[in-house]
């Protein structure tokens, strides 16, 4: 298990970027949004590429593609396929015999799958962009409003007295 202390310390690291807070809050909910893509298996890679291409904080783009976790993961599909399903309604649930599915061949398996939950794609992806979509917006501004909060508090605690000036020399 990771440390709170370590989880806050990168937290810090965060927020103290040298980047605007718009520009750090904009990383976040690019990582939002690859977090809620539905391209699993590819959410890392995504990272890398979206940090890469567009010249954002690595960091950022991380913690909010962290949104997508052991935790959050079924509830992010089932929300989102429940959106999509209510956007793009197909019909009833498909019917699988599993014993049938058993006794088939693994390419056969697949290509049964495939008849089964072509039509369920369009609502999938659609549920996922969406709710990415809206979950990137209020990431934004929570991250934002975040950063701005923070660097203004960190700011009055941490001021200095001002330095005296060196005495003169004779």
């Amino acid at each position: 298990m990771i440390p709170l202390a370590a989880v806050k310390e990168k937290l810090r690291q965060i927020l103290h970027l040298g980047d605007s807070p718009q520009r750090t809050a904009m990383a976040f909910a690019a990582g939002i949004l690859i977090a809620f893509s539905p391209t699993y298996g590819l959410h890392t890679a995504s990272v890398f590429l979206f940090a890469w291409v567009f010249r954002l904080n690595f960091l950022a783009v991380m913690a909010g593609n962290l949104v997508n976790n052991p935790w959050t993961f079924l509830p992010i599909i089932a929300g989102s396929m429940g959106v999509g399903l209510w956007l793009d309604p197909v019909g009833p649930q498909p019917q699988i015999d599993w014993a049938y599915f058993n006794s088939l061949m693994l390419w056969d398996q697949f290509r049964l799958l495939w008849t089964q939950f072509r039509p369920y794609l369009v609502p999938f992806v659609l549920g996922h962009v969406l709710l990415g979509a809206i979950a990137a917006a209020a990431g934004y501004v929570l991250m934002h409003q975040a950063i701005l909060k923070f660097r203004a508090h960190h700011a009055k605690t941490h001021q200095q007295a001002p330095v005296a000036p060196p005495p003169p020399s004779c």
